[in-house]
């Protein structure tokens, strides 16, 4: 009796034994993973495309801080000899040229603020005309490793390293940007295929404020 009931008993577990050396098998078999990350503030501070866009952003906001300065000494030099004057004009005449003064000041003030607000403005559309035009790099890796959506890595809670893809999109994109000076054309383009089309999710940067004095 023992003996029939240990033959079954040993081809079970022979049997047991066999299925979990195939599953064990199948797990190392690499899986494409679904989904990508990306590290955007990386990508910007890597890439040569992105730095040049940077570049010419910060001529402009050194340009305009120039022009801050200059007319910040000319207003504080008018303001000095306004104040010479007062000595000896008469308060009539003397409060129409405080008045006109300070009108002058408003006014300037109202035009730097809305050139730091066109600054801003120029700075986003830089940025998200960049995303724009790397976007069919972003699509050809994704496409590659077999992935169906990349993400802003600051968007996801917990990721592998080896989902990661900002150093390969660094590298191929200072590939397909180089030489292209201006940054006017000259997009990525992917062969034509019928597989989906990845998702790239890239939020944008949230808009911040900067004054100048």
């Amino acid at each position: 009796m023992v003996r029939r009931v240990l033959v079954p008993l040993r081809a079970f577990l022979a049997a047991l034994a066999l299925t979990a050396g195939s599953a064990a098998a199948q797990d190392v078999i690499p899986v494409p993973p679904p989904v990508l990350t990306l590290d955007q503030e990386k990508l910007f501070a890597g890439s040569r495309e992105a730095a040049r866009i940077g570049e010419e952003m910060e001529q402009r906001a050194n340009e305009l801080a120039a022009e801050n300065r200059s007319i910040e000494a000319n207003l504080t030099s008018e303001e000095l000899d306004l104040t010479e004057k007062r000595k000896t004009l008469p308060p009539e005449e003397f409060r129409a040229l405080a008045d006109a003064f300070d009108a002058k000041v408003q006014r300037l003030r109202t035009e730097q603020d809305a050139k730091e607000r066109d600054l801003q403005r120029m700075r986003e559309e830089a940025r998200q005309n960049f995303l724009s035009r790397i976007t069919p790099v972003l699509t050809e890796i994704a496409r590659e490793r077999g992935a169906l959506v990349v993400m802003d890595r600051r968007a996801v809670l917990l990721s592998a390293d080896s989902v990661d893809i900002t150093e390969e999109a660094i590298e191929r994109i200072d590939a397909t940007f180089s030489g292209q000076g201006d940054g006017a054309g000259g997009e990525a383009t992917l062969p034509e295929t019928d597989t989906p089309e990845p998702e790239v999710t890239i939020p944008s940067e949230p808009e911040t404020s900067d004054t100048t004095d």
